[in-house]
């Protein structure tokens, strides 16, 4: 999803959420650092679990989203309303899904 200033939302799907249940924390994002696709940015935890969350371009955070260090159900609730960071990338994203299109995908599939 397109964000201010160039910068891309990045978030997890619906059905990562719907796996790892309820969410606790989510964060260890490092605003400035720059990341090749597939390297760490940050951790979800749930009651279940915790998972990294890998960067899907090569590209520079450049924000956190800071109200999910004291919610981070928002991304059960709308986990494709609710993004968790920001990256400025010059990377190509054609081959990226956005939310429409991942449900779609998913939906699909059954």
């Amino acid at each position: 999803k397109q964000a201010d200033e160039g910068a891309r939302c990045v978030g997890i799907a619906g059905a990562v959420q719907d796996t790892l249940g309820v969410l606790v924390f989510a964060g260890d994002v490092k605003v400035g650092q720059t990341l090749k696709a597939g390297e760490t940015a940050g951790v979800v935890e749930s009651v279940k679990a915790a998972s990294d969350i890998y960067a899907p371009v090569d590209g520079e955070v450049v924000a956190f989203n800071d109200a999910l260090e004291a919610e981070p159900q928002k991304l059960n609730s709308g986990p494709y309303d609710a993004w968790i960071f920001k990256m400025k990338t010059a990377a190509p994203i054609d081959g990226l899904l956005n939310a429409e299109k991942y449900r779609a995908t998913v939906d699909n599939s059954k």
